[in-house]
C-alpha cells in the first residue's frame, strides 16, 4: 500500500522532501513580507528522499491507478475511484488505457504494455454511441497510438522489447497500433469536409450511414490549431500526406488571421472562434488559457519538430511571445513578484485586459522555456522561469498544496478603479489577496498537470534542483489530497484541508500527464525522449504529453534552402504542393539504424485506408 502522506499544506509544499518511510511534520516556515514572497526549496539532502525513492512512489501511484481502472473500469474511458464504477466520457474506446500508454513505456512497466498491446487491435474507431470531439480524440487517442508506436520502434526500448513484449513479432506489434492509428484517423477525415477545410469538432459515427458532422458554424483555436502535429506525424510515418495536408490547411487559416482587427488584436495573439463556412475569426476574446492555449503551444512545438518545414509556425509563435511579454504580462498589486499572463477582449485598438488565469493556463511557462531553448534565446527562458516560479506559488498558499482550478489577481499597471481591475469580491479573498499575490475563483482540483508539466521544462532547461523539490511537493500534495477508493480523484476545494469532497472522477490525462511529468523530472537517466537543454532533442511531447517522434528522428537547425512555407502545401498551407504518397525524404521510420546520413526514405509496407 503505498503510504498517504499527511500535513501537506501551505508551510509543508516547498519544504523539503518526506522519506517514503517515515511522515517527517514539516517546519513551519518564516512568514514573508506580503510584497515579496520567495519560495523555499528545502533542499537539504539529509531530508530529501532519493530520486529513486521519488521514482517508485510515482511509479506505485501509476499502478494503484492502473490496478483500479483495469479492475473497475477497463475497457470503458474513466475510472470513478470512489464508487468503482466507470464513464465512458470519451466515447468507450478506452480513453484512460491510450493515454497510460506511453506513460507505461517510458516507465518501462511491461506487464501494462502488454495488456494495452493486446487491447489495442480490438477497439472499433467506427462505432460510438456518444458525440466525439475531433481535438480530443486527436490528442488523446490518435496522439497516443502514433506516441506508442514511435517509442516502441526507438532504441533502447526497440531492443528491449523481444521477450517482453507479449507477440511472435515486435515489428508486427507496432504495426498494428500504426493500423489502429490510421483507422481512427480516415473515421475522423469527415471532419475536414467543409467549404474552408476548417473542421467541424464534433462528430456522430453513425453505425448506419457512417461518420458525419454535427454541422457547428464555428471553432475554437485550440481545437483547429492542436491536430496539427498528431496529422503530420502520421502522414511522414506512412507516406501518405493527405492527414498532414487536411490539418495544415486548417491551421492556415490561423497562421494567416483575418480580418486582422477582429482576429488579431495584439500582433500574433487572437481571438478565439472562427467561422467555419469563411474561414473570418467572430471575436477577439483570447488568451493563453481553455479554448485557446494549445495553438500557442503547438506553433513552437511544430518549429522543433521540423524547422524546413515550418519556420512560419515559429514566426507566429515569436509574434505571440513577444506580444505577451508587452502587452499581457501582469504583476499583481500585493505580490509584484509574481508574473501571470491574463486574457483580452476586444478588437484591435480598443482591447482591454482581463486579470485572471487558472491552472490550465500554467502550462506557458514551460512553452516558454522550450521557445527559448529552441530559438536559443535566453529572454523567452528567463520569461518561462518567472510564470513557473510564479504558478508554484498558486500550490503553495492553499491549505493543500494543490493550486486552483482558476484564480484572479488586480494588476499594478491598470487603475484600481478601472472597470477591468476590480479588488477581491470578501473579505476572506482580500486577506488571501494581500498574503498570496491572487484569489481563487474555483477551487476544483480535477488532476490537472499543467503547473508541474513547468516545472518539468524548467528542471530540464536549468539542472537547477528546486524544480525538482517543488515537483516532489506538489506529488505529495496531490498524493495525499486526491488519493481515494480504488485510485485517485478529483477534489472540491484545494484550500480546504483534505481537499473538501472527492468528486469522484480519475481523468486519462492523470496517467498520460501528471504522472509521466512525475516520472520524467525524477529520472536520472538521459533517455532519448526526454526535453534536452543542448538541441540534442529527438521527441516533443504532443498536448497531451504524448512524446512524438521529431520529424528527421533528432533536433535540426534550418537548412540554408528552407523557407517559411508550411508542411505539406503552400506558403499558406492551402494548396496541394503534389507530395501524393509519397512521404517527405528524409523523414525517421521504424528501420533507421541512427545514422542521418545518406539515409533512404523508408515507407510503412501496411494496410492504408486513405
Amino acid at each position: 500500500m503505498y503510504p498517504k502522506f499527511n500535513n501537506v499544506g501551505p508551510a509543508a509544499f516547498l519544504v523539503g522532501a518526506l522519506t517514503l518511510t517515515q511522515v517527517v511534520t514539516a517546519t513551519r516556515l518564516p512568514q514573508p513580507q506580503p510584497k515579496q514572497k520567495h519560495i523555499e526549496t528545502g533542499d537539504d539532502s539529509s531530508s530529501a528522499a532519493s530520486n529513486q525513492e521519488r521514482r517508485d512512489a510515482v511509479k506505485q501511484a501509476f499502478q494503484t491507478s492502473w490496478d483500479g481502472y483495469y479492475k473497475y473500469a477497463f475497457p470503458h474511458d474513466s475510472l470513478r475511484p470512489v464508487s468503482n464504477t466507470y464513464e465512458d466520457d470519451r466515447n468507450g474506446w478506452g480513453a484512460s488505457a491510450i493515454d497510460a500508454f506511453s506513460t507505461a513505456i517510458v516507465m518501462r512497466n511491461w506487464p501494462v504494455i502488454n495488456q494495452i498491446l493486446t487491447y489495442v487491435p480490438q477497439i472499433d474507431f467506427t462505432r460510438t454511441s456518444s458525440e466525439i470531439s475531433l481535438f480530443e480524440t486527436t490528442i488523446r487517442y490518435l496522439g497516443g497510438l502514433i506516441s506508442a508506436y514511435d517509442l516502441l520502434t526507438t532504441p533502447p526500448l526497440y531492443s528491449q522489447s523481444p521477450g517482453r513484449v507479449s507477440s511472435s513479432s515486435s515489428r508486427a506489434t507496432t504495426d498494428a497500433i500504426l493500423t489502429q492509428a490510421i483507422r481512427l484517423a480516415d473515421a475522423l477525415s469527415v471532419a475536414f469536409d467543409t467549404p474552408t477545410g476548417i473542421p467541424d469538432n464534433q462528430l456522430i459515427f453513425d453505425p448506419v450511414t457512417g461518420p458525419r458532422r454535427t454541422g457547428s458554424q464555428t471553432n475554437g483555436i485550440a481545437t483547429i490549431g492542436t491536430l496539427v502535429l498528431e496529422w503530420t506525424r502520421l502522414s511522414d510515418i506512412t507516406g501518405n500526406s493527405t492527414y498532414a495536408q487536411l490539418a495544415q490547411r486548417a491551421e492556415s487559416f490561423l497562421l494567416n488571421p483575418q480580418p486582422s482587427q477582429i482576429a488579431e488584436p495584439f500582433p500574433g495573439l487572437l481571438g478565439t472562434n472562427v467561422n467555419i463556412t469563411s474561414g473570418l475569426f467572430v471575436d477577439s476574446n483570447g488568451g493563453w488559457g481553455g479554448g485557446t492555449d494549445s495553438f500557442y503551444e503547438y506553433l513552437i512545438k511544430m518549429y522543433l519538430y521540423d524547422p524546413d518545414r515550418f519556420g512560419l509556425y515559429r514566426d507566429r509563435w515569436v509574434l505571440a511571445a513577444d506580444s505577451s511579454m508587452q502587452y499581457v504580462a501582469s504583476h499583481p498589486t500585493t505580490r509584484p513578484d509574481l508574473t501571470f499572463l491574463g486574457g483580452w477582449r476586444g478588437p484591435k485598438g480598443n482591447t482591454t485586459l482581463r486579470f485572471s488565469s487558472g491552472h490550465l493556463d500554467c502550462f506557458d511557462g514551460g512553452n516558454f522555456i522550450l521557445g527559448g531553448l529552441t530559438l536559443k534565446n535566453q529572454k523567452y527562458l528567463d520569461f518561462g522561469l518567472e510564470l513557473v516560479k510564479s504558478c508554484a506559488e498558486t500550490y503553495s498558499a492553499t491549505a493543500t498544496g494543490i493550486g486552483p482550478e482558476l484564480f484572479s489577481w488586480q494588476d499594478s499597471r491598470t487603475p484600481l478603479n478601472a472597470t477591468n481591475n476590480r479588488g477581491p469580491p470578501s473579505a476572506e479573498q482580500k486577506a488571501f489577496y494581500e498574503k498570496n499575490g491572487f484569489w481563487i475563483t474555483n477551487e476544483q482540483y480535477v488532476l490537472r498537470p499543467e503547473v508541474i508539466e513547468s516545472m518539468y521544462y524548467g528542471w530540464r532547461a536549468t539542472k537547477d534542483e528546486k524544480y525538482r523539490e517543488w515537483a516532489w511537493a506538489a506529488f505529495k500534495a496531490i498524493n495525499a489530497t486526491t488519493r481515494a477508493g480504488s485510485g485517485y480523484s478529483s477534489v472540491a476545494n484545494v484550500n480546504k484541508v483534505g481537499g473538501g469532497a472527492k468528486t469522484d472522477f480519475q481523468e486519462s490525462f492523470w496517467f498520460a500527464e501528471v504522472l509521466k511529468y512525475c516520472w520524467l523530472i525524477f529520472q536520472d537517466e538521459d533517455d532519448p525522449w526526454q526535453v534536452k537543454a543542448d538541441q540534442t532533442n529527438e521527441f516533443v511531447y504532443n498536448t497531451e504529453c504524448h512524446p512524438i517522434r521529431l520529424a528527421k528522428g533528432h533536433e535540426t537547425q534550418p537548412s540554408s534552402s528552407s523557407s517559411s512555407d508550411s508542411g505539406y502545401g503552400s506558403a499558406d498551407g492551402r494548396k496541394n504542393n503534389g507530395r501524393q504518397q509519397g512521404g517527405r525524404p528524409g523523414v525517421w521510420k521504424h528501420g533507421d539504424d541512427g545514422s542521418w546520413k545518406n539515409r533512404r526514405e523508408k515507407r510503412f509496407a501496411g494496410p492504408r485506408y486513405a
